[in-house]
């Protein structure tokens, strides 16, 4: 599996542009991918995207970053060697849709499948198989990414959001849910909960 997590300029792969790409090789933790990009130049962005990710405007046209196409062919070299390229992540539909989006548009002949690994899902399963009540707001799911970090006993994610960053939480969530057990050095401070010993291995 490959822990996703990407930044970019807005929520429409058709409108706005990747701007760092975030990964973890989950079989091998130590093996990690980040890197950041311009802006494409046929894309917009939203404040409220900026203001997520922390990239500021100044920061999009930088010529000293990488152009997303080469950041695309580095992260295909990347991902070479890991045999079972399945993604996972929190809400990761998003950036696969922004990443098959962009390796189509540059003629990359690589794309993701529509099977993932999403910590939400597999919140939710267990909060089922518990016996307790699913958070709902506006008459949906409410497990965001901070509640899953909080469920597998994590702290909320530094804010900005950053790529890298996200990867790394969002792949020891799925080690302690799947697993029971740590899986990155920098997180064992911080307890499993003890609803998830039962997994262990």
């Amino acid at each position: 599996m490959i822990v996703i997590d990407v930044e970019t300029s807005g929520t429409d792969p058709y409108k706005h542009s990747i701007l760092s790409i975030g990964a973890i090789d989950f079989s091998n933790p130590e093996r990690q991918f980040y890197q950041e990009c311009q802006i494409e130049k046929d894309k917009e962005y939203t404040e409220e995207a900026l203001g997520v990710n922390g990239f500021k405007r100044e920061e999009l046209n930088d010529p000293k970053k990488k152009t997303l196409e080469s950041v695309l062919n580095e992260f295909i070299v990347w991902i070479k060697p890991i045999k079972d390229k399945t993604i996972g992540g929190h809400n990761v539909n998003f950036d696969a849709s922004f990443l098959n989006y962009s390796f189509k548009k540059y003629n990359i002949g690589f794309s993701f499948g529509h099977r993932v690994i999403d910590t939400h899902s597999l919140v939710y399963a267990s909060i089922i198989s518990r016996g307790l009540n699913v958070p709902i707001k506006n008459e949906m799911t409410d497990i965001n990414s901070d509640y899953v970090f909080n469920y597998v006993g994590l702290p909320a994610e530094s804010k900005p959001h950053n790529g890298l960053n996200g990867a790394k939480m969002e792949a020891e969530a799925l080690s302690r849910l799947i697993l029971g057990k740590n899986l990155l050095e920098e997180y064992t401070k911080y307890k499993i909960p003890p609803i998830f010993q039962k997994y262990k291995v």
